[in-house]
């Protein structure tokens, strides 16, 4: 089950701060953790395998509200996998995370999806489908329809990305914020007619498909 957003206000005291939950699941090697690294620290960092699950924090100062996202970055090896539903338990938002030139990575991000069915209710968090490694396309084993189709059949948010070449990383973070806050706005002003809809993340800004 997910827990409410933390809410306060910014040091301005004028706009509204969210603290949101967000955990990055995966196969192992898939680049998890340098998404993360990418994100919070601006730099591709080639590490070693989690162990357990590591812990990153980042503030978006937007214009309407303050987002400050606890970012979760779970341990993919099969050996974590049973303690992992402790990780994500109380997530707001979760990165399902593949790996485009290993198509055995997909279907473990498939696997995961039937995990967090079990934890929260349909449309209690907000899910993305991240294929990472663009920087790897010559050795593509996904297509990009192939991981649009899976998102749209499942209403998950989907955006191919490259931690190493900083490939579109910051606008996955960027669209699960827009969605966290938007449903903030939907629950405030409509909360029966709360929902989530598919939305590929390659239409709402400029169609990139180099790496």
């Amino acid at each position: 089950m997910a827990q409410n957003a933390r809410a306060g206000t910014s040091l301005e005291g004028m706009r509204p701060t969210y603290v949101y939950k967000v955990v990055l699941l995966g196969s192992t090697s898939v680049g998890k953790s340098s998404l993360a690294y990418r994100y919070v620290k601006n730099d591709f960092k080639e590490s070693l395998p989690t162990v357990g699950c590591s812990f990153f924090t980042q503030t978006l100062n937007l214009q309407a509200s303050t987002v400050k996202f606890e970012i979760w970055d779970t341990a993919g090896q099969e050996k974590y996998h049973s303690v992992c539903h402790l990780y994500y338990r109380g997530a707001h938002a979760v990165l399902l995370v593949y790996d485009i030139a290993d198509k055995e990575t997909l279907k473990g991000a498939k696997l995961w999806l039937r995990d967090l069915e079990k934890e929260f209710l349909p449309n209690e968090i907000v899910i993305a489908l991240v294929g990472n490694k663009m920087d790897l396309a010559a050795e593509r084993e996904v297509t990009t329809e192939e991981g649009e189709e899976f998102a749209r059949t499942n209403g998950l948010l989907f955006m191919e990305t490259s931690a190493k070449s900083n490939h579109r990383v910051n606008d996955v973070f960027m669209a699960i914020a827009q969605e966290l806050l938007q449903r903030e706005m939907e629950k405030s002003s409509a909360p029966s007619q709360l929902g989530r809809s598919t939305v590929d993340l390659r239409e709402s800004r400029a169609r990139t498909r180099c790496c």
